[in-house]
């Protein structure tokens, strides 16, 4: 059995020791005694010693009213205290200390490539051309409050300083009473939010990812690129290069939302301006600091006339008026006046006066000079700019259908949404081609006609730095691409926007490749377009509506066919991932899912969400930042350079063969089944959820409804919480068992060695069964679930340990993830601690629900500890949705 690696567990222990000293003082020494007894009992139940799983639900039962939120919190804590030794183990950079998480050099990527037969020619131009922007969702599943998160950062500041061999007796105590400091501070620290953040809280709290760790990151990262590309062709990255972006949805993502309107998406790009001035000017300042030189170019004197500074001359300029900048976006968030006179408001403003300097240091020769902090500082203008993030618009197709709809009705044309497909592409089509606005001075449309339009008008406004793409939610069809650039014409936008058809449903998929040559086929909109076009393919819905094979075939197919419907009209194209955290939501080992793609779907441009505790996982440490972009970029440049094959017809047909049984399987129980909503929200903490104050839009579309109803994030959520795991694996019993009595693994065998995508679809299926536990979903049903609806539960728990199995005999292995033992073995080492969380949540759950029942208020205790233990397992799982 692979054991942790001895400096994580040296670091495991030594917080939760600390952690232990913070509970002796408070609340003291029989509280922590009392902690102490449930988790020997909870390891004890794992060895399945005898009786331990009764004293274990004895000492829990037996806890009185003002225990609970203790011992939920400790357990909590312990978790999260794990995920972050974890995370910075990934990381640490001790002498001689190789660690399990690091990911493969860009040096050793590249040299791979050329051995492989890329010349130095096309792999400096791939990665010269590179496009991997990452987009921060407004989707936040986060369950740590910021403050907390704050607290976590200083801890692993503190683990990094006493990885250090040689240091004092005093300085390691120095650190240690530090690290006990915050991990008291963190335990006297309320870690559930009371109040549900708006929508400009999460766009702050993504700016903050951004203050905290990607500015360090980024520029770092790419000397990294710079360095790496030069000693493999000879040739460094553009100094304008802009490899790396960064997009996010919260403060755009209005689908669904009724609490993000246009007053908030013009505040929060107000607030990025602000904060990339802020930024910029602390960057500025110490440029002004370094560049004390006076050599100079004929172009750099030209500019500034006989200064004996120049380069403080110029970047003094630009200092005011990042000045003005930030004041002027300042008064604009508080709605006072606001001089918008000598402000830097387009990226040149900001980028030529840097690339003045950095020519004239170059031209001097000082080019170790231009390479240093100069450098970085013109790379961040590029990567991030001056509105720091680009946003991202998100609205439902059918709000812009009846926004046109209202219009055409208002001018006399007739009633649009009754007109053929055809008839709204020639509308839409005219009405593009010509010049005189369509709108009326007089017009006043209905509320929700309005807020479309009003948004359109709050996007016209930016500079095209400031935007990412606008993304159209259940797109099926060309005109719903077409509305959107209407409704942006007549808002007064001056160039083209990315608009973002995004294919969710099995249904949307399967039509997606017809869809889009639809649009191709128009030649205006081939034009308008210029030759490059995104899609975004939503994994969420379809695998919530299909079940996860089929939704990730389906996904698979719509990709291969893009790619060569674009390829026809010869457009280039890029594919938008909406990935969330779970393998439920197309979650995973991103490098992994990257290199799995059809071969030509990743050709130099990628773009994906990154949601909640993700985005925290990935690149809420510097450190850890650099290493996610790593990763990713080796991953884009090798499936650009080095594609993976195309699929056997053989497989392509056993892979309809088995999506159309684990299709059936699947929504034989989600949608027909009728006794699965009831069972679903008895076992599992689905009602409960919206008392998590998680983020800034509804669990659910509509207030009342099944399944469908639900959206993606709470969907998995739940089911994660009880430890069935149910949308991750339901279908794939069905189908791999199928496959097992028809005698076809070997073939899936022989798919699995030469075809990543099944290898990695087999693997995270595989990772999502190692969470599973059937122990625990079996508690939740004995405990929460009434008798007529057991049935269900124990056959979907004997499928769970079925598929199971079946992986065990496909891989041909005797326990899940033989292969992944460091996985294995940290899922080992925190069941102990979740365990009494479960075990604690189903009781509460209980109890509320009583309480509910009779009409009676729930305990303040109760209702904080259920809220506690949510949070808990999902810090040990990892994720929430």
């Amino acid at each position: 059995m692979t054991e942790l690696h001895p400096d994580l567990r040296d670091n495991v222990r030594l917080l939760g020791e600390l952690l232990g000293d913070s509970i002796r003082r408070h609340p003291g020494e029989q509280t922590f005694q009392l902690i102490e007894e449930i988790r020997a009992a909870a390891k004890a139940d794992r060895r399945q010693e005898s009786g331990s799983g009764q004293r274990l639900l004895q000492l829990l039962s037996n806890l009185e009213d003002d225990q609970l939120l203790p011992v939920t919190r400790a357990f909590n804590q312990f978790l999260n205290l794990a995920n972050l030794a974890e995370q910075y183990h990934g990381i640490r950079r001790k002498r001689g200390h190789q660690s399990d998480l690091m990911v493969e050099s860009l040096e050793e990527v590249f040299q791979r490539l050329m051995d492989g037969g890329v010349s130095a020619d096309e792999l400096h131009r791939k990665v010269a051309d590179l496009r991997i922007e990452f987009v921060l969702t407004a989707h936040p599943t986060e369950v740590a409050r910021r403050t907390l998160i704050q607290k976590y950062d200083e801890m692993s500041e503190c683990l990094a300083g006493l990885d250090h061999d040689d240091l004092l007796p005093a300085e390691r105590e120095e650190l240690t009473d530090r690290l006990q400091q915050l991990i008291t501070e963190a335990w006297h620290t309320d870690e559930i939010r009371h109040e549900r953040p708006t929508a400009v809280d999460e766009a702050k709290w993504g700016f903050a990812v951004i203050e905290n760790s990607l500015w360090q990151a980024l520029p770092r990262f790419l000397r990294g690129l710079d360095q790496a590309l030069q000693q493999a062709t000879g040739l460094g990255l553009p100094v304008d290069a802009a490899p790396i972006r960064i997009a996010s949805w919260m403060g755009g993502d209005r689908d669904g939302n009724p609490n993000v309107t246009h007053q908030v998406t013009q505040q929060v790009f107000l607030l990025g301006r602000w904060m990339a001035a802020d930024l910029y000017l602390r960057d500025i300042k110490a440029l002004r600091a370094e560049l004390s030189m006076w050599q100079a170019s004929d172009e750099l004197r030209a500019s500034v006339g006989d200064s004996r500074e120049p380069y403080r001359e110029v970047l003094g300029q630009l200092r005011e008026r990042l000045v003005k900048t930030r004041d002027w976006a300042e008064a604009r968030i508080k709605g006072e006046p606001a001089d918008a006179s000598d402000i830097l408001f387009e990226n040149r403003d900001l980028t030529d006066p840097l690339e003045l300097c950095y020519r004239s240091l170059v031209d001097s020769g000082l080019e170790s000079i231009a390479k240093g902090p100069l450098l970085d500082t013109l790379r961040r203008a590029h990567s991030l700019g001056l509105p720091l993030v680009r946003l991202d618009i998100r609205q439902e197709a059918t709000r812009h259908a009846e926004a046109v709809a209202e219009l055409v009705e208002y001018v006399g044309l007739g009633d649009y949404l009754s007109w053929s497909e055809e008839e709204r592409q020639a509308f839409l089509v005219k009405e593009l081609q010509g010049r005189r606005p369509l709108t009326p001075r007089h017009w006043q449309p209905s509320e929700p006609v309005r807020e479309v339009l009003a948004t359109c008008e709050v996007v016209a406004a930016q500079t095209p730095q400031g935007l990412g793409s606008y993304v159209i939610s259940m797109a099926s069809k060309p005109s719903d691409v077409l509305n959107v650039i209407l409704l942006l014409r007549e808002a007064g936008m001056q160039h083209p926007m990315r608009v973002v058809p995004l294919f969710e449903t099995l249904a949307d998929l399967s039509g997606a490749p017809d869809s889009m040559a639809a649009l191709f086929d128009i030649d205006w909109y081939r034009e308008y377009c210029q030759g490059r076009q995104e899609v975004m393919i939503g994994y969420s819905d379809s695998s919530k509506d299909a079940g996860q094979m089929m939704a990730a075939w389906a996904q698979y197919q719509a990709q291969e066919k893009l790619t060569e419907v674009a390829g026809r009209f010869g457009v280039h194209l890029t594919l938008f991932h909406g990935r969330g955290g779970t393998v439920g939501r197309g979650g995973g080992p991103a490098n992994r899912a990257i290199l799995s793609q059809p071969p030509g779907s990743v050709n130099g441009s990628f773009r994906i969400t990154e949601q909640g505790e993700m985005i925290r996982f990935k690149f809420g440490l510097p450190r850890l930042a650099e290493q996610s972009l790593t990763l990713y970029t080796t991953a884009v440049v090798e499936a650009t350079l080095a594609p993976p094959p195309a699929p056997e017809p053989e497989w392509r047909d056993t892979m309809d063969w088995l999506t159309e049984r684990s299709l059936a399987a699947y929504r034989a129980v989600v949608r027909e089944n009728p006794d699965f909503v009831p069972y679903f929200r008895q076992a599992t903490p689905e009602q409960a959820l919206g008392k998590l104050a998680l983020g800034s839009r509804p669990a659910r579309r509509k207030a009342t409804g099944g399944v469908e109803s639900l959206r993606a994030i709470p969907w998995i959520f739940a089911w994660t919480q009880m430890r069935l795991m149910l949308p991750s694996w339901l279908g794939s019993d069905v189908a791999l068992a199928a496959a097992e009595s028809s005698g076809r693994l070997p073939v899936l065998r022989e798919m699995m060695a030469r075809w990543p995508f099944f290898r990695t679809y087999v693997d995270m299926l595989e990772m999502v069964l190692a969470k599973a536990d059937l122990r625990i979903a079996d508690y939740y049903q004995k405990t929460l679930v009434e008798d007529r609806l057991r049935p269900l539960g124990e056959d979907l728990q004997q499928r769970l340990d079925g598929c199971i199995a079946l992986v065990k005999a496909l891989k041909e292995e005797d326990e899940l993830l033989a292969s992944e033992p460091v996985f294995a073995h940290s899922m080992r080492v925190r069941n102990p601690y979740t365990d009494p969380l479960h075990y604690m949540q189903a009781e509460l759950l209980r109890r509320d629900r009583d309480c509910e029942e009779r009409g009676q208020q729930v305990p303040e205790t109760v209702a904080q500890a259920l809220k506690v233990t949510m949070a808990g397992i999902a810090a040990g799982m990892r994720n929430t949705g």
